[in-house]
């Protein structure tokens, strides 16, 4: 029976043996505890609610591709366009914006990304209402900007207001000629022909305008060149005109002075019984009056 009770005894005390490794092979360590640890609620909660969460919806009328292409760092907005607000010419404001952004070495992504910055008013709206993801590249956007806002284009005048436009009976050459450019600038595609032909038959009657008959200009050069040479004539004339009449100001005022007399305001005075200087010096150590401040010029 001893024999049979320490055999059952060694049996148990294996067992347990066995049980205790098997549970510390089980077990993390105490160093890869600190680093594995396993998901407290809080950490599982914003996992999950990670995972819930939708991705933004696409802002804009760009693609993808163009809303998640990040500007240079350095890249910054030129300010010396103003925006546009739908008034205007369409293609002009394009180029604008197309020169200065190029200058600053932007890309067609980046153009696309930049061009909002510069609408305002109707023209952003316009832009705004454009449904996500229909515009990838700025040529595309270029063409429907000038083809919405064609009508808004404003030109003041056309080629044939240019024969409305005379020099005045009083007007100088130089006036008349930069009224004239004036209005030129804002027709598109002026023929120089057109050009030369319209600012001559706007000439008052004159020499100049016999002059311009007998040399028959032929191109806006020569006629400039000649222009020129009259203008300089006019303004040397002016200069002229200018001094004799500031001579004759300052003479005027000459003779007046000369011609200058006191008129008396009594017919008789009292006769003094002192000599005026005398007089005059008692005045002045009585402190009756005080001496006038000396004069800067004469």
């Amino acid at each position: 029976m001893a024999e049979e009770n320490q055999r059952m005894a060694a049996q148990i005390t294996e067992l347990n043996n066995g049980r205790i490794e098997n549970n510390n092979a089980h077990q993390p360590q105490p160093e890869d505890a600190e680093h594995h640890s396993d998901p407290t609620h809080v950490s599982e909660t914003i996992r999950v609610e990670d995972e819930d969460e939708e991705p933004d919806e696409l802002v804009g009328p760009f693609t993808p591709e163009v809303m998640n292409f990040e500007l240079p760092r350095r890249f910054t907005l030129p300010l010396t366009l103003t925006p546009y607000d739908g008034l205007g010419d369409p293609k002009k404001f394009i180029k604008k914006f197309r020169s200065i952004m190029i200058v600053n070495g932007a890309s067609d992504t980046v153009l696309c990304r930049c061009f909002p910055n510069y609408l305002d008013g109707p023209a952003l709206d316009w832009l705004c209402a454009f449904p996500a993801g229909l515009i990838s590249r700025f040529q595309q956007l270029a063409k429907l900007f000038e083809d919405h806002f064609a009508g808004s284009t404003i030109y003041l005048h056309d080629s044939d207001y240019l024969n409305t436009i005379k020099q005045g009976q009083n007007e100088s050459l130089k006036d008349y000629m930069t009224r004239f450019t004036k209005v030129t600038i804002s027709i598109p595609d002026l023929h120089p022909e057109v050009h030369l032909h319209a600012i001559k038959s706007g000439f008052r009657p004159g020499k100049f305008q016999e002059t311009i008959a007998v040399s028959k200009p032929k191109t806006l050069a020569e006629f400039q060149e000649k222009a020129k040479g009259q203008i300089d004539i006019e303004e040397l004339r002016q200069a002229r005109k200018s001094d004799k009449t500031n001579y004759r100001d300052e003479e005027k005022v000459l003779n007046s002075e000369k011609n200058f007399k006191l008129t008396p305001s009594f017919e008789s005075y009292t006769q003094f019984n002192a000599k005026q200087e005398d007089i005059i010096k008692e005045i002045l150590n009585s402190k009756l009056i005080k001496l006038p401040r000396k004069a800067g010029t004469y």
